[in-house]
């Protein structure tokens, strides 16, 4: 079956995230780029948002995994991100995710963990 790709580049947003003291206390910065293969089952309709996957509902559940509550550790934050969208949207095939902190270290423009799943 074919697909289309969705893409988030660098979705900015900020978490409440880190297993350290100093993180526990205050947000940071995170970004999230998303890549999301989506089974095309049908022709576009270019009149009919009902015949694609919406990107914004994509969007809005990445950012509330993201930005529910405190986690600890980036790997499971991106696992959290992966298993909602592969659980809330049944015509996804594949995701893969990558959230990184832009702040974690002044020698590198970011540090990051990405996941691959697919059905």
């Amino acid at each position: 079956m074919p697909t289309r790709r969705i893409i988030f580049s660098r979705l900015a947003l900020d978490a409440r995230i880190g297993i350290l003291e100093h993180e526990r206390r205050a947000t940071q910065p995170l970004h999230v780029d998303a890549e999301i293969d989506v089974d095309i089952t049908r022709d576009v309709d270019d009149h009919d948002i009902h015949s694609v996957l919406d990107y914004r509902a994509l969007r809005e559940a990445i950012v509330a995994v993201c930005t529910h509550s405190h986690v600890n550790l980036i790997e499971t934050l991106t696992e959290q991100v992966a298993e909602r969208l592969m659980s809330e949207f049944k015509e996804i095939r594949a995701v893969r995710i990558r959230i990184s902190k832009p702040m974690a270290f002044s020698d590198c423009a970011a540090v990051g963990v990405e996941i691959y799943s697919s059905r």
